[in-house]
């Protein structure tokens, strides 16, 4: 008996761990300049020049790389605000974040979000 209760144990945990890997597909945003300065929803001031994000779900402080399939650039991120709130963006990044996806230009550009921590 305690043999399977480990087991199950050892089962519920390496669930845990695959759902880390778990990614997500959608479009990628940046912050307006407007926004620089004004506390995010996690309570800090949002800088601009930090590798910084929103996401609508995952929590505070995660870390996730953000992928360009087009381009195959990515950067990491730390999620510090909720967001975006458009159909079909799954996250909005700060300027410095997406200068690294080279995305400024466009606007917004088509990415895989892949959580690494939370």
């Amino acid at each position: 008996m305690k043999k399977c209760l480990v087991c199950l144990l050892l089962f519920a945990c390496s669930l845990g761990k695959s759902s880390l890997a778990m990614a997500e597909r959608g479009y990628a945003s940046f912050y307006h300049d407007k926004f620089h300065g004004r506390t995010t929803a996690c309570g800090q001031r949002f800088d601009q020049s930090r590798l910084t994000a929103a996401h609508r779900r995952l929590p505070c402080g995660t870390r996730v790389r953000v992928t360009r399939p087009d381009t195959g650039q990515s950067v990491v991120v730390t999620i510090n605000d909720r967001g975006p709130f458009v159909r079909g963006r799954v996250i909005d990044l700060s300027k410095s974040a997406a200068r690294q996806l080279e995305m400024i230009r466009l606007g917004v550009v088509p990415v895989q979000v892949t959580v690494l921590d939370s």
